[in-house]
């Protein structure tokens, strides 16, 4: 297992785990909307976030993308779920930043749950525009 920087020949594991892995956590959303944004993901969101990997066997199993110390994804492959491959990736996230942030819908409650237990915070409530979808916005803290 290694977590390493974002290459370009990830890209087609990345989006393909983002897209699945979207799909099944925001069932509250229909699948079209995930399926219209994988251009997005690849043309503008990758580009513009720092983004690392975490790599078995050259098979990439999650990633995690920052925009500075904001979290803009932590996605894991649906296969490789509740092995700790997100906790790993928080784990490299707080070594980076004492502070980070993140939104994610409050109809995602696994993900809701597993930022709890990695010592996130709630701060703030807002509507995300483009679904209509309440979404929370929650902090961590080095301690």
């Amino acid at each position: 297992m290694i977590i390493r920087p974002f290459e370009k020949g990830d890209e087609k594991q990345v989006l393909t785990i983002w897209l699945e892995a979207s799909i099944i956590a925001h069932d509250f959303i229909p699948a079209e909307y995930w399926k219209e944004k994988v251009n997005d993901m690849r043309d503008i969101y990758l580009p513009s976030s720092k983004t690392y990997v975490y790599s078995q066997a050259e098979e990439v199993k999650g990633f995690l993308s920052l925009v500075d110390n904001y979290i803009a994804a932590l996605f894991v492959s649906p296969k490789e779920q509740g092995k700790g491959i997100g906790k790993e990736l928080m784990k490299f996230a707080k070594n980076l930043f004492p502070v980070l942030e993140l939104g994610v819908y409050s109809k995602n409650e696994n993900s809701v749950a597993f930022y709890k237990k990695q010592d996130f915070q709630v701060i703030n409530e807002k509507v995300d525009e483009p679904t209509g979808h309440r979404e929370l916005v929650m902090r961590y803290t080095v301690l």
